[in-house]
């Protein structure tokens, strides 16, 4: 099948991108970054906007930097830089790994951290991986810029908190501390595939050898990335034991809310998400140098 006839803009900078979205009658623009979810939409006709923002031109949007506690990532930035950029691997080793699951090196040289987040698929890797971090969505529209959390800007499934006259511009992540340990576990019926389940885990281990900071969140499981709260919190005082691991694993699977689908009963992903927390934080005890 092929797309529906569209309009077609591209765009010279944010705000030119960001007054046809806000002029276009029915709200019903696009914006279209790398493409590597929009343009199989558009060619199936499950997405037919009247209008098509391209702003593969706005080179001002296509950066990595550090500033201070914070990186600092344009919406842009190509899925593959991120995972081969010696700053991210420095200041979020979690998001360096997470990467390295975004399909194939194709699909991340030419697609978008930023259109991935916007997209919002909740099998996706970039969404839960940045509510793990607890990441600031930077958000720019006819009002200016706006900031939103991670674990704020997922809406529901496809759905975030970008309007229609809105773009999201800019990614913002707080540098993970010293003594932080991190992994991704994920299973998929193919590499490259989306998650049918996965788990993003960052332990941060203080001088005594107890947990002073957990973060974790699954991909998969809910019709938007979850945190597993409950989790953390048994993780946090603890010197991360395998049996206190075992217990945050059974927490994190009691987050779990999807349905039975073509690819997997709830009641399984339920069980591998308890079997991947488990893998998830074992690991990123061990990289800590905690040895469980």
């Amino acid at each position: 099948m092929k797309p529906a006839s569209v309009e077609y803009h591209k765009a010279t900078s944010i705000a030119d991108a960001v007054d046809v979205l806000s002029s276009t009658e029915d709200e019903d623009a696009k914006v279209l970054a790398g493409g590597q979810s929009l343009v199989p939409m558009l060619s199936m006709r499950l997405a037919r906007p009247s209008v098509l923002v391209d702003i593969n031109g706005l080179t001002d949007l296509d950066y990595i930097r550090r500033d201070g506690d914070w990186l600092s990532i344009g919406a842009l930035t190509r899925s593959r830089a991120v995972e081969k950029s010696a700053a991210v691997r420095d200041a979020a080793p979690l998001l360096s790994e997470a990467m390295g699951f975004v399909g194939h090196a194709t699909i991340r040289n030419r697609g978008t951290i930023g259109g991935s987040v916007a997209h919002a698929d909740p099998a996706a890797e970039a969404p839960a991986v940045l509510c793990a971090l607890d990441a600031e969505l930077v958000i720019t529209g006819p009002a200016g810029a706006r900031t939103v959390g991670a674990n704020d800007f997922f809406h529901g499934f496809l759905t975030t908190a970008v309007g229609p006259d809105e773009m999201l511009t800019e990614i913002r992540v707080p540098v993970l501390p010293a003594g932080t340990g991190c992994a991704v576990e994920e299973l998929a019926r193919r590499h490259g595939d989306f998650a049918m389940v996965a788990v993003f885990a960052a332990v941060t281990v203080g001088d005594d050898g107890r947990c002073t900071d957990a973060r974790l969140a699954l991909a998969g499981t809910n019709p938007t990335p979850v945190r597993a709260r409950e989790a953390e919190a048994v993780l946090v005082g603890s010197g991360l034991t395998a049996e206190t691991i075992a217990q945050a694993a059974q927490a994190a699977a009691g987050v779990t809310n999807s349905a039975n689908d073509i690819h997997a009963p709830a009641e399984y992903r339920r069980d591998m998400a308890s079997v991947l927390t488990r893998r998830a934080l074992r690991r990123a005890a061990s990289d800590a140098n905690v040895v469980v």
